[in-house]
């Protein structure tokens, strides 16, 4: 597994550990943490261009997590982006082809879909990312097509809606979302609860939605975890699945930050803010190719549930500190 310490890679690696499966984590930690890999996981400390010094024919699949995916930093860096997220990924089909490794889960994301022109989005939906992140991400999408045709990999592309939440496992270890720096909606505002910031920006409120905010779809990561699981069962040799993965149902900012003030008892502090270019009012995931492909349906599609299971990791994180 690559990026086996970031947020989802971690959360994945626990549940594959749950499922009896054994687990091998390779991340460089440049924005992952040591502490989030599973124990009882493998740890290798290194790159994705360095996949074929560690990838052998003992592996059953890969799954590929590491990768940049901070928007506005592809936008002012996009040759870093390009050379993580697609050479990278070059190198790394190159070892799994030598190796014969033969199957692989793909992170990839909904930012491909760009400004979608309707809501809920289908997988048939045109494809015109709006920022290298996600044009980096279609062109591996694309890539695995052909790969898959060329030499018989089996694939997956599973696209990510809005991930949040946390994952305890058996043993009562947290996973969880803490990037550096934080880009999420949920997390900014526990932290703004926390008093760790200020406030919470709201980036434009006259967008034509019931409250004038963006609506966007969150899927929970455990449930995240699980499609990943069944997608290593569902690809086949030849074939290249791409699937969306979110609930099917939007919340606002408004309904997100209101969420947080329920949940933690605490007050909010909010900032208006003008527009992001970029930010469609509506981008929410129709999901019906993944329960039917994959047998795979949102268990924990409450919003108060994944907020209150991402305020209780953040809660660990902040008495840890």
């Amino acid at each position: 597994m690559t990026g086996g310490a970031g947020y989802v890679g971690s959360v994945v690696a626990a549940r594959l550990l749950e499922e009896g499966h054994e687990v091998t984590v390779l991340d460089d930690l440049s924005t992952g943490f040591r502490e989030a890999v599973p124990e009882g996981a493998e740890f290798v400390e290194g790159r994705i261009q360095q996949a074929a010094e560690w990838v052998d024919g003992s592996y059953d699949a890969v799954l590929h997590f590491a990768a940049h995916s901070q928007v506005g930093e592809s936008v002012q860096r996009p040759e870093k982006y390009w050379r993580n997220n697609l050479s990278g990924t070059v190198k790394l089909l190159a070892a799994m082809r030598e190796a014969g490794v033969r199957r692989l889960v793909f992170s990839s994301t909904a930012a491909v879909y760009g400004e979608p022109e309707r809501s809920p989005v289908t997988e048939t939906d045109p494809t015109q990312p709006t920022n290298p992140y996600g044009a980096t991400k279609l062109a591996v999408d694309h890539m695995l097509t052909g790969e898959c045709a060329a030499h018989g990999l089996a694939a997956a592309s599973l696209r990510y809606f809005n991930v949040a939440g946390a994952h305890v496992a058996p043993d009562g270890r947290a996973y969880g979302e803490r990037h550096d720096p934080e880009s999420h909606l949920i997390p900014l505002v526990l932290q703004a609860a926390q008093g760790r910031r200020e406030s919470v920006s709201v980036f434009g409120d006259d967008y034509p939605t019931p409250d004038g905010t963006c609506v966007r779809d969150y899927i929970h990561v455990t449930d995240l975890a699980e499609a990943h699981l069944r997608a290593l069962d569902a690809v086949a040799p030849g074939g290249h699945l791409v699937c969306n993965l979110g609930n099917g149902n939007g919340f606002s900012v408004r309904e997100v930050i209101e969420t947080v003030r329920q949940v933690t008892g605490r007050e909010v502090p909010v900032t208006p803010a003008p527009r992001r270019a970029g930010d469609p009012a509506v981008l929410v995931a129709s999901a019906d190719r993944a329960r039917s492909v994959l047998g795979w349906t949102p268990r924990r599609a409450d919003l108060v549930e994944i907020v209150g299971d991402a305020w209780q990791f953040a809660q660990r994180t902040e008495a840890a500190r």
